[in-house]
């Protein structure tokens, strides 16, 4: 798609027909793999990952290749597309490297800008499911900094989330860009201590391992760029669907839960909080939509919509998760309610590709207002 010119009009931040379509796929493949019983499950084990679950998401739907155009086996979709996705996996909170590989390391690799070649190939791998890849930044990182591996592949890039699910590591060093086997000599993957249990974070280091040269120091720098910044603005559609099962799962239980031979959720002071929080998630909603819909038209004005789509999901998400998890009472506290896996996921996305502040700071900066 092209961008769009300042004299169109408004975008259409509507779900058109096609994306409900993919939306109901998704959907019912979650509901029959990843149900919340399912989830706590494989968190319990220390293998988060289903191996069956990114199969038939990937591959059976074709969810891998929304962003990889039709020549290179993908399906030539756009972010709106997987905007959706990421939408239904984050109301499920499943265990699935799809933010990291299927759009981080997607987008990545697409702004190489190369045809044919190893990228090319790489990018087929990851559009048909065959191979999932991460890009070797801290998860916490909102914009390519300096890299901490050498050209020899040397180093420790920090804690990569869904580093131990990943077949190949995009590896910035200071010489360019270079796709790593995550299972070749000189690569140690080990899983670290992280809030979110359904999206592990590993230590990954590099002592003189083997790689493939995609890209020069400056090509990489604004590959990893674009990567980032797709990663941060669809991130926003991951935070939105968790908002949603929070308020949808609250509401339902306050209308079955009595207290004083009165469903709680009639008690007025619990309608207005939760009248409150259907406002955010519906501002949350267009908030989300509109930074999808500036990746996908490739408009200029896509670093503002990014910043503020993550200056205002992040805080809903965290506040519907807690929310969520009071007015469950007891048993919102409990491991078997699913509550705390969006909690975590919540917390952890809230600092994910850049905290809230620094995307606040985006904005003021962009649109040269005073920085809050």
């Amino acid at each position: 798609m092209t961008a769009r010119t300042e004299e169109s009009q408004a975008p259409d931040l509507l779900y058109s027909e096609a994306e409900e379509d993919l939306r109901a796929a998704v959907r019912s493949l979650l509901d029959d793999r990843c149900d919340a019983p399912k989830v706590i499950a494989r968190t319990e084990s220390g293998t988060p990952y289903d191996p069956q679950l990114w199969k038939a998401l990937a591959a059976g739907i074709g969810a891998a290749g929304l962003l990889v155009p039709e020549k290179l086996g993908g399906q030539g979709a756009g972010h709106r597309e997987a905007a959706v996705v990421i939408e239904e996996l984050g109301r499920s909170v499943a265990p699935a490297p799809y933010l990291t590989s299927s759009v981080v390391a997607t987008e990545t690799l697409l702004a190489l800008g190369t045809q044919d070649g190893p990228v090319a190939g790489l990018l087929t791998e990851l559009a048909t499911g065959r191979k999932v890849a991460v890009l070797a930044v801290p998860f916490s990182a909102a914009a390519p900094g300096t890299p901490t591996v050498t050209a020899a592949l040397d180093g420790t890039p920090g804690p990569v989330a869904d580093a131990a699910a990943a077949d190949v590591l995009l590896v910035p060093t200071t010489d360019g860009l270079y796709a790593v086997a995550a299972d070749s000599a000189g690569v140690a993957v080990e899983p670290c201590v992280s809030l979110d249990l359904t999206r592990p974070l590993a230590t990954v280091t590099l002592t003189g391992a083997t790689g493939t040269r995609l890209a020069d120091a400056r090509a990489t720098r604004a590959a990893v760029r674009a990567g980032l910044l797709a990663g941060a603005g669809l991130l926003a559609s991951e935070q939105l669907g968790l908002a949603e099962w929070c308020l949808t799962e609250t509401v339902r239980y306050t209308r079955e839960r009595h207290q004083f031979n009165r469903p709680v959720g009639s008690f007025q002071s619990l309608k207005h909080r939760m009248a409150q929080l259907w406002l955010e998630v519906v501002s949350a909603r267009a908030a989300a939509r509109n930074a999808a819909d500036a990746l996908a038209t490739g408009s200029p004005e896509t670093p503002l919509a990014v910043a503020v789509a993550q200056a205002y999901c992040s805080r809903v998400a965290v506040h519907a998760a807690e929310e969520c998890v009071q007015l469950h009472g007891g048993i919102g506290m409990t491991w078997e309610h699913p509550a705390h896996l969006y909690l975590k996921r919540a917390k952890a996305d809230s600092i994910a590709y850049g905290t809230a502040g620094r995307h606040r700071d985006t904005v003021a900066e962009l649109m040269e207002l005073p920085a809050p």
